[in-house]
């Protein structure tokens, strides 16, 4: 995949991850290795927020049956997802 591709779905998806947040936080202080949910302390109505707007911003519907767990351990491993899922659909 192309590194700077990856690199903008990392930004976009920490985007989407500090809006939901709130409080202040900004995408600069999300960690692109950080866990999620253990981490950030995303809750069941945050996760779902996350999720539809990632779907909206990269105008993609995320297959929820191979969605793992795995996948949300952090914005890495879901920008990787996310890619391969926004490459699958091209």
């Amino acid at each position: 995949m192309d590194d700077d591709i990856e690199w903008r779905v990392r930004d976009v998806l920490a985007n989407v991850l500090a809006n939901v947040l709130g409080s202040g936080m900004t995408a600069d202080d999300i960690s692109a290795d950080a866990d999620l949910v253990d981490e950030y302390g995303l809750d069941s109505l945050q996760m779902i927020a996350f999720l539809l707007g990632i779907e909206d911003t990269f105008d993609v519907e995320l297959d929820y049956e191979n969605l793992r767990l795995d996948h949300l351990r952090s914005v890495s491993e879901f920008a990787d997802f996310v890619s391969n899922l926004r490459a699958a659909a091209q």
